[in-house]
This record gives C-alpha cells, structure tokens and sequence, in this order.
C-alpha cells in the first residue's frame, strides 16, 4: 500500500512553500524558541515564554509542510544538525557558554553527516 500522495504545500497567502524554505525556517524558529527558553527563566518571564510557544508552534508546522515533500529521516536529520549547529552558535554569542575543541570537533561532524545526506541520503519519499 502507498502512502497518500500530498498536494503542493503552500502558505497562508497561497503562493507555494518551497520544502526546503520551509524546513529552514523552521529550524530558525526551533532555535529562537530553544534560546528564549532559556531567557525565559522557568517561564517566569512573559515575553521569552510568548517566544517559545509561538517559536516552536511555527516550527512544528513549517516542518509539517517541509515533510510533505521531504523524506522524514532527511528532514530530521537536517533539522537536528542544522538546529544544533544553530543553538551552539547562540549559547556561544549571547550567552557566553565556551565551546570547546570537542565540541568543535563534534560539531563538525555532524554538519558533515548532514552534507553526506543531502548528498546521497535521498531515497525517495
């Protein structure tokens, strides 16, 4: 049995969403949400804990319409990479947490693993 074939994606203003667009942002939107999470102390401040909820609520659902064009283990892949990445690069810029050559290192390697996969992790939906 096959799974059912999904219609383009496209926003709210009815233009199409590129896939990879869409999984983009919502990797920017995760780590947004990630760092106010952060900021938000416990969800005692008001403004970060907006941040969060709405971040991850617009990440979740650009990343729904990323998979609809995007293999699930890709997508993931990418999304985990990218978005670890992403919160190492704002733990270390705003928030002055040290990254060190391990850290680095793995970093590294998990951006290669995300290349690798781009490149030739595509099997299909």
């Amino acid at each position: 049995m096959r799974p059912p074939q999904w219609r383009a994606a496209s926003g709210s203003a009815g233009f199409p969403l590129n896939a990879t667009v869409a999984l983009l942002l919502a990797i920017a939107a995760e780590v947004l949400a990630t760092s106010s999470l952060k900021a938000s102390h416990g969800f005692s401040r008001p403004l970060p804990s907006l941040v969060v909820v709405l971040g991850y609520a617009s990440a979740f659902y650009l990343m729904s319409i990323s998979l609809q064009r995007l293999p699930l283990a890709l997508v993931y892949a990418v999304w985990s990479g990218v978005g670890l990445v992403g919160i190492s690069l704002v733990g270390w810029l705003i928030y002055g947490q040290r990254l060190t050559a391990g850290a680095l290192m793995g970093i590294g390697l998990i951006a290669a693993g995300v290349v690798v996969l781009q490149l030739y992790g595509r099997s299909g939906h």
